[in-house]
């Protein structure tokens, strides 16, 4: 059953976390040919309306999976998602673009919150091996997002913008039912009914406080690589999709390699040390990323900040699972995703509007300066306050949430 789960997980993992960048990665096109997408404001506003939506379906997403079969809030996130993208080619105005777009962003919104959750209470007590699950989870989620860079980039420059979606809508398909078909005859039914009122999620909340500005970095990084970084390659530096897709299958590789050895990293240098190093590269990445002059320092800049970004999610994870009791993490967890995708909104959508105002670079150089901030909130703090000795071992559940 466990393997079962595992196997359906990794599906649909790969699922949502693709069809998260799929879209997206259209919109450059989309503004270069000045179709549907006129400015940089329209993608901040998509983007922004597209996190808010997921972080408010987040909440009902946890209140009804106790309620309901996972399998069953699984299937119908998958035939939401390939819906949405076989209609978005459709859309004749902005405002259904963006209809479709939410439907798309609603759609994705069960994973994260409810599945991570199952994998940990199915593995409960099994030490290294939750660990594993976890890693194998997280990076079938990271696999679907480098395919989804590659093949986007690809069919878009050869065939048109239209086609990825087309093709990406009936491999979801594929992937959906395999999903659903390991899942047979596995039930997620459980006598667990937490209490969910506001106080309760509050409480939860006020729990994981101080790693709430880390949370923030993270989910700002995600989004203004997701809904800019394609902007910035193609449209001020004249990349071409195919070659877009690649460096930015290239960002998630790096740093699906930088998370898998997180483990051995932490041991040896302490987590402490670790995540402020994450967080040092990524400002100094980002900056590279910004100022950069030519293609080859920002494609330099994009890549070493995929490497260090996708450190420092483990690390955050560790640290809320060091300090959060096993009865409570449903609910720390969905905090977590929350937060990074209220920040993802925000960062996401001042990004936008200021683009227009000063070029495609702010994006970039605005969430440098604010990961400078998250390091200086953090550099004085002792190995206490991250969750427990520094190189200790930590037995938790560690997962990717930076697909928002």
């Amino acid at each position: 059953m466990k393997t079962r789960i595992l196997l359906s997980a990794s599906l649909f993992h790969a699922l949502t976390d693709a069809a998260s960048v799929i879209t997206p990665m259209v919109f450059p096109i989309l503004l270069a040919q000045n179709f549907l997408i006129d400015n940089y404001s329209q993608i901040g506003i998509l983007s922004n309306l597209g996190l808010l939506v997921s972080f408010l379906v987040q909440f009902l997403v946890v209140r009804i999976s106790f309620r309901s079969e996972y399998r069953t809030l699984m299937i119908l996130s998958g035939l939401g998602i390939c819906l949405s993208m076989a209609i978005t080619p459709f859309a004749r105005s902005f405002g259904m673009l963006l209809v479709f777009f939410l439907l798309l962003r609603i759609s994705a919104s069960f994973y994260h919150p409810i599945v991570i959750a199952w994998i940990s209470k199915s593995r409960a007590g099994s030490g290294r091996e939750l660990d594993d699950a976890m890693g194998i989870q997280s990076g079938s989620g990271n696999l679907g997002v480098g395919l989804a860079y590659l093949t986007v980039g690809f069919l878009a420059q050869h065939w048109g913008w239209k086609t990825p979606l087309y093709v990406w809508a009936v491999l979801g398909l594929v992937l959906a039912g395999l999903g659903s078909w390991a899942l047979r005859g596995v039930s997620s039914r459980s006598e667990e009914r937490p209490s969910l009122r506001p106080a309760d999620w509050w409480r939860s909340l006020v729990g994981i406080k101080r790693f709430v500005p880390g949370f923030f970095f993270g989910g700002a990084g995600w989004s203004v690589t997701v809904y800019y970084a394609p902007s910035l390659l193609h449209n001020k530096f004249g990349i071409p999709m195919l070659q877009t897709g690649i460096f930015l299958a290239l960002w998630i590789g790096l740093g699906t390699v930088t998370g898998y050895g997180y483990g051995i990293w932490s041991r040896r240098c302490g987590r402490k040390a670790v995540f402020m190093t994450s967080l040092a590269g990524a400002a100094a990445a980002l900056l590279l990323l910004g100022f950069a002059p030519t293609q080859s320092l920002a494609v330099a800049g994009l890549l070493l900040f995929g490497g260090f970004l996708l450190m420092t999610y483990p690390s955050l994870h560790t640290f809320v699972g060091s300090t959060v009791p096993a009865s409570g993490q449903t609910m720390a967890f969905s905090w977590v995703s929350n937060v990074q995708l209220i920040s993802g909104a925000i960062v996401s959508l001042v990004s936008g509007i200021v683009s227009d105002l000063v070029g495609i670079a702010f994006p970039f150089i605005f969430t440098g300066i604010l990961t400078i901030a998250v390091l200086l909130f953090y550099a004085p703090r002792g190995a206490e306050f991250f969750g427990g000795p520094e190189g200790g071992p930590v037995e938790t559940p560690l997962s990717h949430e930076g697909a928002v």
